[in-house]
C-alpha cells in the first residue's frame, strides 16, 4: 500500500515510516505542512494518507476537507489530543479512523484496514446519494414538463408523460434531457 505521512507537530514520522516498511508498505513522502497534501496526494497518488499529530492544526483539518472533496481518500489521525470537538471537526473533515494515544506498532495494521473498510462504506454511501438525488432532479423535470404539457395542449398526466417518453426514444435521449428542452422552450417563449 502507497502512504503519505503528514507530521503535523507530534514528530514521530520516522518511526512511523519504519514500521510502514516494516510490515510491507511504501512511503511514497512525508510533509510537515498540511498546505501541501492536496499538491502531494495528486504527485504522489497514495492509497492511504496517515496525519501524525498531537492535535490536528486547523490547516490540516482545512486540507483534509478539501482533500475529502476533491480527490478522496482513506485517511488515519493518530492524535493525542481526545476533546470531543477536535474529533467530530476531524470526522467532518473526511478523516476515516482517529486513534487517540495509540500510534504503536501492533495496532498500526487494523487500524488501516479499518480506515479503508470505513472509506469505502462511507464513498458507497455518497455514491449512492448522489445517484439518488440525479434520480430526484430528474423526476422534478419529468413533472415539471408533464405540468407544462398538461395546461398547454390539454393533455392528462399519463398523455404528457407518454409524450415525453416518445420524444425521448426518437431523438435517443434520456427523458430529463427532453423534459429539460421542454421547459426551456416554454420559458422562452413565455419571457
Amino acid at each position: 500500500m502507497r502512504v503519505l505521512v503528514i507530521d503535523d507537530g507530534a514528530h514521530r514520522a520516522d518511526l512511523l515510516r519504519d514500521e510502514l516498511a516494516r510490515q510491507g508498505h511504501e512511503v511514497v513522502g512525508v510533509i510537515e505542512q498540511a498546505t501541501l497534501i492536496h499538491d502531494c496526494v495528486l504527485r504522489l497518488q497514495p492509497d492511504v494518507v496517515i496525519v501524525d499529530a498531537e492535535s490536528p492544526t486547523r490547516d490540516t483539518l482545512e486540507n483534509l476537507a478539501t482533500l475529502s472533496a476533491k480527490t478522496p481518500r482513506p485517511v488515519v489521525v493518530f492524535a493525542e489530543d481526545e476533546d470531543r470537538g477536535t474529533m467530530r471537526r476531524a470526522i467532518q473533515a473526511g478523516v476515516s479512523a482517529y486513534v487517540v494515544a495509540g500510534l504503536q506498532a501492533q495496532r498500526l495494521a487494523p487500524v488501516l484496514h479499518v480506515a479503508i473498510a470505513r472509506f469505502e462504506q462511507d464513498l458507497a454511501l455518497r455514491t449512492e446519494l448522489s445517484h439518488a438525488q440525479a434520480q430526484l432532479a430528474s423526476r422534478k423535470l419529468v413533472d415539471k414538463a408533464k405540468g407544462i404539457l398538461m395546461r398547454e395542449q390539454g393533455l392528462d398526466e399519463d398523455q404528457a408523460y407518454q409524450r415525453l417518453r416518445k420524444l425521448a426514444m426518437d431523438r435517443g435521449e434520456p427523458i430529463s434531457q427532453v423534459a429539460q428542452r421542454v421547459i426551456d422552450a416554454h420559458d422562452l417563449l413565455r419571457g
